[in-house]
C-alpha cells in the first residue's frame, strides 16, 4: 500500500530508489559499507562480541545470592536465549554478507526488523519482549565499541557495489555528521531524515552532494521498511512509499526534466559570472575534504571559500590530527587549486558537529546544556591553545604552496581577537625557530553572532576580510535552533533583523575597503541572488554544485537596478515577496 510522508524540502530534485535504514538506537554506532575483504572479520567481530556478552551474562546468574527473585534469573536466561536466537545474530550476519554493512550498523538494522515485529503482535506479553531485544543488542554494541571498533577508519565503499543496480535512497531518524562524510562519497540517490532543519547537516550535505532530500519527516523511518521503493520529491517535501505504477512514472518524468535542466545549466560552468552592468561576482566553492577541491574546479569555482577543516577531526574515534596530517590535508587542496584561493576556517568543533571522543555526558559538560552556546568553534580552539597553535602552523606551511587564507569562526569579542593574534604570532615564531616555509595570509573572522554584525566596523580594524556565516546568524539572531524541527517554521532568512545585520555588514566592509562574503545556506539559493547584489556583496561562496545556478541569476541581473530598491526592501515588512516580484521582473528582460 502505498503511503505518503511529509517533511521539510531542503535540496531539490526527484529521487527514486530502494530504502536504506540507519535504524536509531539509543547506543550511538558508526554506519558504513565494508569490504568484501572485511566480511568475515566484521563477523568474527560479532561473533566475538556474542561470546563476550554471554559469558558476562552466565556470570551474572552465577553471582545471584541466594534469596535474589525468581524472575531474575528468567530474565538472564531469556537474554542469553535472545544471544544465541538466528533471527538476532543469524540475521545480522546477513545484513554483513548481503549489504556489506559493518557489524554495528548490521546489528541496529536487525533490531530494526525484529522492533517492528515484536510492535504487530497482538499479545501484550509478546510486544513488551521487544526491551528485552533492545537490551541485548545494546550489550552487543557496547562490546563491540570496547573491543576494537574505535580503532577501524574504514575505506570508503559504494553501496551499490553490493546492491545490484537498484538506485538506493538513505532513510534515517538523523545522520551524524561523521556519518554523512561516509555516506557522501557513496551511490545514495536521496536522503530522507525524522529529524532536522533547512539547516541542519544533513540537509547542507545533501545539497552539496546535489541529490534530492526532505528532512523533518516524523515518522520516516518507522514507517518505511527496508527495500521498500521510495520516491522523494526534494522540490515539495514529500516522500512516497511504494508509490503506484501511474505514480512512479510521473516522478519519473520530472526526473527526465531536472536532468535537462542541470545539463543546460552545466554549459555554464565556465562562463564569467558578471552581471549586465558588467560589475564582475567572485564565485567560490564550499569544501569539508582536499578530494573536494578537484570537483570544485570542475564546476568553475575561482577558489575555495570555505574549507572547513573541522572534518579532518572527524569519523577518526576521537583521535585528533596531528600537524604533519593537517598540513598535507591542506597543501593537497591548496596545490588542486592551481594558484587560486583557499580560505581555511580553523576548526568548528561543537553544537552539531562534536568529536567522537566525548560521551554524552561529556559532551554536556563540555559544551554545556545547548551546545550551540557553549564551547564550539574558536572558544574550543582558545580552550586548546596547544592544538591551535598546531592547526595554525599546518595552514600557514599550506601558504608555501599557494594562496591561502585563514577564517576564524564565531568570534563575538574583541578579546578574543587578540588572543587568535597572539596565537598566529606564537604560531609564526615557532615555525621560524623550526625554518619552516610560509608565507603572508590574510586573516578574516566568520560573522555569525549578531554581536560581531553590530561591532563590525571595530572588528575590521582588525581583520583583512570578513564572511557572513548566514546559517548561525539567522539561528542566533532568531533564538531558534537550526536543527530542531519542532521550530523549523520560524527559521527565517527574510526576518526584517537578518536583512539589517546582513546589510550592515556588507555595506561596512565595502566602506573600509575589506574584502567581504557570504559562505552560508543563503548564498547558493538562488531566492537570494538578487538581494544580495542589491547590497553590494561580489563574492559568494557555496557548495559546487550550486554555483551554475547562481551563476545563470547572476548574468541576468542589473546591480544598479537592484540597488535602487534596497531601502525599499530594508523597510518592507514581507521582503522576500517584493524580491520575488523583482527578480521574475529580471528574468521576464
Amino acid at each position: 500500500m502505498s503511503i505518503q510522508v511529509f517533511g521539510l524540502p531542503v535540496s531539490r530534485g526527484v529521487a527514486i530508489g530502494r530504502a536504506v535504514l540507519v535504524a536509531s538506537s539509543r547506543v550511538d554506532v558508526a554506519h558504513y559499507f565494508i569490504g568484501a575483504d572485511r566480511v568475515e572479520h566484521e563477523i568474527e567481530r560479532l561473533r566475538g562480541a556474542r561470546n563476550a556478552v554471554a559469558a558476562e551474562l552466565e556470570s551474572l546468574k552465577l553471582e545471584l545470592p541466594s534469596e535474589a527473585p525468581h524472575e531474575l534469573a528468567a530474565l538472564l536466561d531469556v537474554h542469553l536465549m535472545l544471544l544465541h536466537d538466528e533471527s538476532l545474530t543469524g540475521a545480522t550476519k546477513l545484513w554483513i554478507r548481503d549489504r556489506h554493512y559493518n557489524a554495528e550498523w548490521a546489528l541496529s538494522a536487525q533490531l530494526e526488523v525484529l522492533a517492528r515485529q515484536f510492535d504487530e503482535m497482538d499479545d501484550l506479553y509478546l510486544r513488551e519482549r521487544k526491551a528485552d531485544v533492545e537490551q541485548v543488542v545494546e550489550r552487543l554494541l557496547r562490546e563491540l565499541a570496547g573491543a576494537d571498533a574505535g580503532h577501524f577508519v574504514p575505506p570508503v565503499q559504494a553501496a551499490r557495489d553490493f546492491a545490484g543496480e537498484d538506485p538506493l535512497v538513505l532513510v534515517a531518524n538523523d545522520v551524524a555528521p561523521a556519518d554523512m562524510m561516509q555516506f557522501k562519497r557513496s551511490v545514495f540517490t536521496g536522503f530522507v531524515t525524522d529529524v532536522g532543519g533547512r539547516t541542519s547537516h544533513t540537509a547542507i550535505v545533501a545539497r552539496s552532494m546535489d541529490i534530492p532530500a526532505v528532512v523533518g519527516a516524523r515518522e520516516a523511518s518507522r514507517l518505511i521498511r527496508q527495500d521498500d521503493w521510495v520516491v522523494i520529491d526534494g522540490d515539495a517535501g514529500v516522500v512516497i512509499v511504494n508509490p503506484s505504477a501511474i505514480v512512479l512514472e510521473e516522478y519519473r518524468f520530472k526526473q527526465r526534466q531536472s536532468e535537462l535542466e542541470r545539463a543546460r545549466l552545466d554549459r555554464l560552468r565556465h562562463t564569467p559570472a558578471v552581471t549586465l552592468d558588467g560589475q564582475a561576482v567572485e564565485l567560490l566553492a564550499n569544501i569539508e575534504l582536499p578530494g573536494d577541491a578537484a570537483g570544485a574546479l570542475d564546476a568553475g569555482a575561482v577558489g575555495v571559500g570555505l574549507f572547513r577543516s573541522e572534518f579532518l577531526f572527524m569519523n577518526r574515534g576521537g583521535d585528533l590530527p596531528g600537524e604533519e596530517e593537517q598540513f598535507e590535508a591542506y597543501r593537497d587542496a591548496v596545490v588542486a587549486l592551481q594558484g587560486l584561493p583557499v580560505t581555511i576556517r580553523t576548526v568548528d568543533i561543537g553544537a552539531d558537529k562534536p568529536l567522537e571522543r566525548l560521551s554524552p555526558q561529556e559532551l554536556r559538560h563540555e559544551h554545556g546544556l545547548n551546545p550551540a552556546l557553549g564551547l564550539r568553534a574558536i572558544r574550543w580552539s582558545l580552550a586548546e591553545p596547544g592544538m591551535f597553535r598546531q592547526q595554525l602552523r599546518a595552514i600557514l606551511r599550506a601558504s608555501a604552496y599557494g594562496k591561502v587564507k585563514i577564517l576564524i569562526p564565531m568570534v563575538a569579542q574583541l578579546g578574543e581577537v587578540k588572543l587568535v593574534f597572539e596565537a598566529l604570532a606564537r604560531a609564526r615564531q615557532q615555525l621560524d625557530d623550526a625554518g619552516r616555509a610560509y608565507t603572508p595570509v590574510e586573516v578574516g573572522a566568520m560573522i555569525e553572532v549578531p554581536a560581531a554584525a553590530v561591532m563590525i566596523d571595530r572588528f575590521l580594524r582588525h581583520f583583512d576580510f570578513v564572511s557572513i556565516g548566514t546559517n548561525d546568524l539567522i539561528q542566533y539572531t532568531l533564538a531558534i535552533d537550526r536543527a530542531d524541527e519542532a521550530v523549523a517554521h520560524l527559521y527565517d532568512p527574510w526576518h526584517p533583523a537578518v536583512l539589517q545585520l546582513l546589510h550592515r555588514t556588507i555595506t561596512c566592509a565595502n566602506a573600509m575597503g575589506r574584502g567581504v562574503s557570504v559562505c552560508g545556506e543563503m548564498a547558493g539559493d538562488a531566492a537570494f541572488t538578487e538581494l544580495l547584489l542589491a547590497m553590494g556583496l561580489r563574492s559568494f561562496s557555496m557548495h559546487p554544485a550550486r554555483i551554475a545556478a547562481i551563476k545563470q541569476r547572476m548574468l541576468r541581473a542589473d546591480t544598479r537596478l537592484l540597488a535602487a530598491l534596497m531601502p525599499q526592501v530594508l523597510d518592507s515588512d514581507a521582503p522576500a515577496e517584493l524580491m520575488r516580484l523583482v527578480a521574475a521582473g529580471r528574468t521576464a528582460h
